[in-house]
């Protein structure tokens, strides 16, 4: 009996499609980790505490799949409606996603030996935050087509980015400018890229109006804008800056 060649043929075209799809979706991440490892201009960080982080990036993920797809089975998601669009885009995503990411940066990263200069705390929150969205984009890259995975290239995995540096930025401050505030300068990262997430995944839920999408690609420009005046300020901070 003959091999059916056609259809050996047809599987590894779907099996090819498949595999360019999972590296596009792991690409961007990836990307960023090297675009803000070369951020960090004065003191390098070592691979194994970077790979730590990434990794406690991708089981906050899996976390965070758990709970929102919980979330959505009990019918918590009505794109339609508009206060169960805010409470799903803020407390359920965006609260449950920043918090997982946080809670490494809070337990792990900031008592860290090598957390040893305010710009640190970037590199390591975009690390946890490039990890989630890594495991996040392999989910949609398996539930969707490759369209969807192209749009969250330019989306999704730069705004996770952006809110990993807030949080970032905000842990550095917490660690290295005062004892007395290192909590509240730690919570209040936390606060801000839970509220400028939810406001940019509302705006992408509420379906009643097109025109909001609009709105959600301006708070990423935003959010991406003041993240890399974030970077620039820590930047200047490092203590291992050479004089002059």
């Amino acid at each position: 009996m003959y091999p059916d060649w056609e259809n050996t043929d047809e599987r590894n075209m779907v099996f090819f499609l498949r595999t360019v799809q999972y590296f596009l979706a792991l690409l961007p991440a990836l990307l960023l980790c090297w675009y803000i490892y070369r951020l960090d201009k004065y003191d390098k960080e070592d691979f194994l505490p970077l790979a730590i982080h990434f990794i406690l990036g991708v089981g906050a993920a899996f976390v965070a799949y758990f709970l929102e797809r919980s979330a959505d089975q009990w019918g918590l998601n009505n794109p339609g409606n508009f206060w169960a669009s805010f409470f799903f885009a803020f407390v359920i995503v965006a609260g449950v996603e920043e918090l997982v990411k946080f809670l490494p940066l809070a337990g792990y990263t900031f008592t860290g030996r090598f957390f040893d200069e305010p710009m640190d705390g970037i590199v390591y929150g975009v690390f946890i935050a490039m990890g989630f969205a890594s495991f996040e984009n392999l989910v949609y890259a398996y539930e969707h087509e490759i369209d969807t995975t192209l749009v969250r290239a330019f989306t999704a995995v730069p705004a996770h980015a952006a809110f990993g540096v807030i949080q970032g930025y905000y842990a550095g401050m917490g660690r290295f400018g005062g004892y007395e505030k290192k909590y509240l300068r730690l919570a209040k990262g936390l606060f801000i890229a839970f509220f400028i997430h939810g406001m940019y995944d509302f705006f992408l839920l509420y379906e009643w109006y097109d025109w909001l999408v609009l709105l959600a690609l301006v708070v990423l420009g935003l959010s991406l804008y003041y993240a890399r005046r974030l970077v620039t300020l820590q930047q200047e901070r490092s203590p291992f800056k050479p004089p002059g």
